[in-house]
């Protein structure tokens, strides 16, 4: 069987329709109450049955549920991300702040056309297939945990994901084979002093002086004990102290996020980043509180699985289109799957050099070339297709 075999002339539109009808009505985090009734709204239409059993505001659909084989997931994230958009495009955001700048939107319409197709070939399939449409992916909270917590992978022998990415052009797939993608490790540190007018600084205990210090302090043990080679960064990302210029602040706060693979030098790390801040606050007379709330885990391939992945690719792009490449630092809670189950995180092309599409992701004028979309759902499709032959012979 062939993917080809089970789409008609009308699902690239419906992918295009749906992801720009989702475009228009970006929702974060798990507030995703119009993209839900545009997945079930589908999901309904094409007579897919599914359950929102599991975790919050997420939708799990079935393919051939009474099927005794194998069971695969595929994996779509929904929630778009606090940014004002300035792509251009006419079916631009019409919710202020609010944008799909990093192609959830792309990845639920995708799941949406493989679905109507896998529902054609069901009664072919000798495997049960799970569409997951998870929130929350951009965090802070990892959606796809509760969602694990809750049993999902239970029946699962693995699970793939697919995202869109402009580093390749379109009709191109990649795929990392083992690390994948780096574990995200942020920090929230709260920094109590004294207030005092500037004039009397001794009088006060400097919140924003110990911000300073623990900033200063955690880049140097990043720079100085952690080797250069080590694949890791550090960013900060906020730092909020005081209201005007003449008062010094009894109040701060810093946000950071380490990202990485080695999971020694994370819990190395944590131990001295702590002892850091807590020593910037001792010396200005003052107290802190960290706290870690999001430690996400790094994203790990599997080989075999990957190497079957680029099996069903290259049937449809051919070998020369398929690609291995090397592991991001960026991070992705479609960890807390792996943890359990093995899988596969892929790259589908979506950039157009010649089109200007070259956008990174998170940006407010990130844009997809949206002919990459209906090659995403086939590419899914074969890969069923392909596991089932090979549980027939």
């Amino acid at each position: 069987m062939k993917a080809e075999d089970f789409f008609n002339a009308q699902d690239e539109d419906f992918i295009i329709r749906i992801r720009r009808e989702i475009h228009r009505h970006p929702e974060l985090k798990f507030d995703l109450p119009k993209t839900l009734a545009i997945v079930r709204r589908e999901l309904d239409a094409i007579g897919v049955p599914y359950t929102e059993k599991y975790g919050k505001s997420s939708i799990v659909a079935t393919i051939n549920p009474d099927c005794k084989g194998p069971c695969f997931g595929i994996r779509a994230d929904m929630d778009a991300l606090p940014i004002q958009e300035k792509s251009g495009v006419s079916f631009s955001s019409e919710v202020n702040n609010v944008m799909h700048a990093c192609g959830h939107d792309a990845h639920t319409a995708m799941l949406l056309g493989t679905a109507k197709a896998l529902k054609r070939a069901e009664s072919l399939l000798k495997c049960k297939v799970l569409l997951v449409f998870q929130p929350c992916e951009e965090g802070p909270e990892l959606g796809s945990l509760p969602m694990v917590e809750d049993g999902l992978m239970d029946e699962m022998d693995f699970i793939i994901a697919l995202h869109t990415w402009n580093e390749l052009d379109v009709g191109n797939i990649g795929l990392a084979l083992g690390d994948c993608m780096a574990a995200c490790h942020s920090y929230e540190v709260e920094f109590f002093g004294h207030s005092a007018h500037s004039s009397m600084p001794e009088s006060g205990s400097d919140a924003l002086a110990m911000a300073v210090t623990a900033y200063n302090s955690i880049n140097l043990l990043m720079a100085r004990t952690v080797p250069p080679l080590e694949r890791k960064t550090l960013n900060f990302g906020c730092l909020q102290a005081g209201h005007t210029h003449n008062v010094m602040p009894g109040y701060s706060k810093i946000m950071f996020c380490v990202r990485y693979f080695n999971t020694e030098m994370d819990r190395k790390l944590e131990k001295e980043f702590k002892q850091a801040c807590e020593s910037a606050a001792s010396m200005f007379g003052g107290t802190c509180k960290v706290s870690d709330p999001n430690k996400g885990k790094p994203v790990i391939n599997d080989e075999k699985i990957g190497e079957m992945v680029l099996e069903s690719a290259a049937k449809l792009v051919g070998k020369e289109h398929t690609h291995v490449i090397p592991a991001q630092l960026s991070s992705e809670d479609f960890s807390e799957y792996l943890a359990v189950k093995p899988g596969v995180f892929i790259r589908l092309g979506t950039g157009n050099k010649a089109a200007g599409i070259t956008q990174k992701a998170h940006n407010d004028d990130f844009r997809i070339d949206e002919s990459s979309l209906i090659l995403g759902s086939k590419l899914c499709v074969q890969f069923v297709i392909d596991q089932s032959d090979r549980k027939k012979n």
